[in-house]
């Protein structure tokens, strides 16, 4: 369409030069540009013919990949939308309500609603003639079969059992597909979350089914999923359960230390954390050794976190949870250069 443009102002520029002369006394330089000017004129022709045709393409309902599935409403919402914007091109952002109906396969209920924002312009059209343009202006598409306007604007929307056939068709071969994707994104999901050393509850169950489900319909539809397990595996805890396996597997070092019931483990070690001052004091302390990951102290983190993961996981695969561990303590030695980078800044 610039083109188109820019082509009819170098034909104007052409036809004021001709007409400052008269008679055959017209320059060889003039005669060439009326030359020039008959080509412009046919490629401005061929250029309108390719824009009206891609006009009319855009109002068919394209096919689709078969591995995608169109959602009709969604088509049919966009057909009465471009309509709408062709019929009153005026009236800004025209509501497009499109339901089902009992009278017919879908209704259009747009004309009241315009015929309301063209009074606020001061246009008077009933409901029913606005109905009744936005019909006549309505593309040609194999998804439907017959528009009529009913009442007072109503316009009843009626299915080519024609393309019915054809995606039930379609479906019962290929089975259910996800509809067209514009956009394939990355999203990330963060579900499940439990804390290490601790039961995991019906809490986490409910973020895990949910989330599972989450996932799989993003996938379906085409979208690159990240699923993220943010664990809790830091923090004061872990300093009581450290000073209480060294304590309780004084070897732990040289041998795995045979805690089977983890629940009862963290028990004990929390009701010395808040009886025994002086085991109070080591654990803190442990905690110290483990955010400057100091060895033993991260050996004996990891002992424990790895009782927790094979028990999380036992509940992961009996309910098929796909998903991957990334536990606070992934983002501690991440975190110091972000402080740093906030204190040059002023920030904090």
């Amino acid at each position: 369409e610039e083109e188109i443009k820019n082509l009819y102002k170098d034909i104007e520029i052409i036809r004021n030069q001709t007409n400052n002369f008269a008679g055959n006394n017209i320059p060889k330089e003039l005669a060439d540009l009326v030359s020039e000017n008959k080509k412009l004129k046919h490629r401005i022709a061929i250029l309108k013919r390719a824009v009206e045709a891609e006009g009319k393409s855009k109002s068919e309902i394209q096919d689709t990949p078969n591995n995608r599935m169109q959602c009709i409403k969604s088509v049919l919402i966009e057909l009465f939308t471009r309509t709408i914007k062709e019929a009153f091109p005026d009236v800004p952002d025209p509501p497009v309500p499109v339901v089902p109906s009992q009278f017919c396969d879908y209704q259009c209920n747009s004309a009241l609603p315009i015929t309301q924002l063209l009074k606020a312009q001061g246009l008077k059209l009933s409901p029913r003639s606005v109905g009744e343009k936005i019909v006549v202006l309505f593309p040609k598409t194999p998804l439907v079969d017959k528009l009529e306007v009913a009442g007072p604007g109503f316009i009843n929307i009626s299915l080519s059992k024609d393309y019915i056939i054809r995606i039930l068709t379609e479906t019962l071969r290929s089975g259910v597909r996800p509809p067209p994707l514009d956009k394939r994104l990355r999203v990330v999901v963060d579900f499940s979350s439990p804390n290490i050393a601790k039961e995991m509850h019906v809490g986490h169950l409910r973020s895990t089914i949910i989330g599972e489900s989450v996932c799989r319909l993003l996938e379906f539809l085409g979208h690159d999923v990240v699923r993220v397990n943010h664990v809790g595996d830091w923090g004061t805890q872990f300093g009581m359960l450290i000073a209480h396996l060294q304590d309780t597997f004084p070897n732990y070092l040289k041998e795995s230390p045979p805690i089977e019931d983890l629940q009862a483990f963290y028990k004990e070690s929390k009701k010395r954390f808040d009886d025994e001052p002086e085991f109070k004091k080591r654990a803190y302390e442990c905690v110290v050794k483990l955010q400057s990951f100091e060895p033993e102290s991260t050996k004996a983190w990891n002992m424990i976190c790895d009782v927790s993961r094979k028990e999380f996981q036992k509940v992961y695969d009996r309910l098929d949870i796909t998903i991957t561990e990334k536990g606070e303590s992934f983002y501690q030695s991440r975190m110091v250069t972000i402080v740093q980078e906030l204190e040059s800044k002023g920030i904090v």
